[in-house]
């Protein structure tokens, strides 16, 4: 008797909405059949069944919100009856309260298999972990199987929150948690939100956060106040790209745009300064020996980073179709889990809306992002010191020091701008 539960759909997501059922209660269901269409906070999304049988009840009308985890619907071979129907999944707001009654194994991480997950209960007893694990000395209420995982990947239980009974850590909750949470400070406590009070003959409206804007505050609150940012500015001489750019589309036939250029360049330099295509994993750093490009992408609720995969090793042909589909099935919601999951470093181009210059916030968890501006005219000093006009376009690196520091960053930098002041390197 298999209950179809809310999959977690993307590494951000706690609820989902239901939006259409493909199938009515009574109906066959084979495995790979798609049950119904799911709104995550990043894209609409099918999903379909890894069961069996008869749809014999449904349990979430459409439009309805869902916790991830909580029962969807029930499936039943011949033969079988139906039990009792679940309660209800708990509101959004009292979620943290009460246990998950079942939990998806998808995390944020990359979740353990059984035989990990075995391996990990093997290594050790139930208790508190054993000398040189991570979780040595730290007392919090959590499973054993957690606690085993946790020190397997590194993750600190201090600095997760617990589901389970009372705010037990459970197993799900672990593979939930960023490797290398940091510990909350000493002595430090939760800092109350500054809410707005209404402002006497003030006309207003009050917009609910939609999934996505709730995600995004979160995750770039947690950025912001546990990554330690830094930020370099350099000034591209973007005459030669301006150049480069009318000659390849005569020659080719092809359309890139000035974007384009910079994507491809973002990600060539990276390949040759490696070390801020990195991530902080709590008692390591990892280097990535490819660059998985994530491009900030506008959408109606916010903000999405789709991955361009080895995007080192693309043309710009390449990486123009690739940006122009993954922005189009962004805006339409139709992208896929593994789509915007994976990147290593991320660019943020602002230059369309005529933004000459801004920071950008670290896309945890990874260590660099560049924040693109539009390229402008300005007086500017040729190298016989006359003034003339030039065009130029400004790039900001923001960087998590834990991972890069000042001097390797500039290096990048000077890398960055050497492939964009002669870009038909990027043909090489």
């Amino acid at each position: 008797m298999p209950e179809i539960t809310m999959p977690k759909l993307s590494d951000t997501m706690t609820e989902g909405t239901l939006l259409r059922w493909h199938k009515k209660k009574g109906d066959k269901v084979e495995v790979g059949d798609i049950l119904a269409e799911v709104e995550t906070d990043k894209a609409t999304m099918e999903m379909e069944s890894f069961e069996e049988g008869s749809l014999a009840d449904i349990f979430v009308p459409e439009g309805g919100k869902v916790l991830v985890g909580a029962a969807l619907a029930l499936v039943l071979k011949d033969g079988e009856k139906a039990g009792d129907k679940p309660k209800a999944a708990p509101a959004p707001a009292a979620a943290a309260a009460e246990a998950p009654t079942s939990r998806p194994a998808i995390s944020s991480g990359r979740p353990l298999t059984p035989r990990a997950r075995a391996a990990a209960l093997r290594s050790g007893g139930g208790g508190a972990a054993s000398g040189g694990n991570i979780n040595a000395g730290i007392r919090v209420k959590s499973s054993p199987l957690a606690r085993k995982i946790a020190d397997a990947r590194g993750v600190r239980l201090d600095a997760v929150k617990g589901t389970g009974p009372g705010g037990r850590i459970i197993a799900f909750d672990v593979e939930s948690a960023q490797v290398g949470s940091p510990a909350p400070a000493a002595g430090s406590s939760p800092v109350a939100a500054i809410l707005p009070t209404p402002i006497a003959g003030m006309p207003e409206t009050k917009v609910p956060l939609s999934g996505m804007r709730r995600v995004i505050a979160e995750r770039l609150l947690a950025s912001k106040t546990q990554i330690p940012h830094f930020y370099l500015t350099i000034e591209i001489d973007a005459a030669p790209m301006m150049a480069f750019r009318k000659e390849y589309i005569a020659a080719s036939g092809g359309k890139i745009t000035f974007n384009d250029i910079a994507l491809s360049a973002v990600a060539r330099a990276a390949m040759q300064k490696p070390n801020v295509n990195a991530a902080f994993a709590g008692d390591a750093i990892i280097e990535y020996g490819s660059v998985n490009l994530s491009v900030a992408i506008a959408v109606e609720d916010g903000l999405v980073t789709p991955v361009i995969r080895d995007a080192q090793n693309l043309s710009l042909q390449q990486i123009s179709a690739a940006v122009k589909d993954l922005a189009t099935r962004a805006r339409d919601k139709k992208l896929k889990p593994d789509e915007y999951a994976g990147g290593t470093i991320t660019v943020s181009n602002l230059g369309s809306y005529g933004i000459e210059q801004f920071c950008a916030i670290v896309n945890p968890p990874q260590a660099a992002i560049l924040a693109v501006g539009a390229i402008v005219k300005k007086p500017v000093v040729n190298s016989r010191d006359e003034i003339e006009i030039g065009h130029r376009m400004s790039i900001t690196l923001s960087g998590d020091h834990r991972v890069v520091d000042g001097a390797v960053a500039a290096e990048y930098m000077t890398a960055l701008r050497n492939l964009l002041e002669a870009p038909a390197l990027l043909l090489l």
